[in-house]
């Protein structure tokens, strides 16, 4: 079987690893990470432009590698063959394994921020996606020392903490092995 393998960079390192140990040819096109924080309709825009450019007969089947994340494959489709997806609500939900197990983490652990290597070695969005990003949009990506020269200090420290803390409604962080780690040679 050919297939062509469209997935977000944040799955780098699991991708590369389920390709090497494949029965099928699989040709890999990775997209940055953070496309789901662009404004509403530019996820799927810019997933379906790729789908578009695979060409015709070459694949029994498109796969992507990605969770619905917000909505951000709503109506893309693949003309010549077919689309394959996973049921996952977002990354998180395959890094775990199933909605299910989603689920249970979720309820017994609410407020968890969940890392893997991907989102350690992928770091912050940046260039253009960092730009178009809602975040960048709405001035959340700013240091308290620019929101106070904008709007003085006791506003500056208001909207700090209630648009620039990223991490303000978690209390917890777990990081999810996923066995393609880096071995730690020291």
């Amino acid at each position: 079987m050919n297939l062509k393998l469209i997935s977000c960079e944040i799955f780098y390192r699991e991708m590369c690893a389920a390709v090497a140990r494949s029965p099928h040819r699989v040709d890999i096109e990775f997209l940055p990470k953070g496309l789901h924080d662009l404004p509403p309709g530019e996820m799927p825009s810019r997933v379906q432009a790729v789908i578009d450019t695979v060409p015709e007969g070459v694949y029994d089947a498109i796969l992507l590698g990605y969770g619905l994340c917000n909505n951000g494959l709503s109506g893309i489709t693949a003309r010549h063959c077919p689309l394959i997806l996973p049921r996952a609500h977002d990354c998180i939900t395959l890094f775990l394994g199933s909605r299910q197990r989603y689920r249970e983490v979720f309820d017994s652990h609410p407020g968890t921020y969940f890392l893997t290597s991907g989102w350690i070695e992928r770091g912050e969005t940046t260039g253009e996606l960092a730009e178009l990003s809602v975040q960048k949009q709405l001035g959340m990506n700013q240091s308290m020392q620019e929101l106070i020269e904008q709007y003085g200090e006791d506003n500056a420290e208001y909207l700090y903490e209630t648009l620039c803390n990223g991490t303000k409604n978690y209390n917890r962080f777990a990081w999810i092995p996923m066995g393609v780690e880096p071995v730690n040679a020291g």
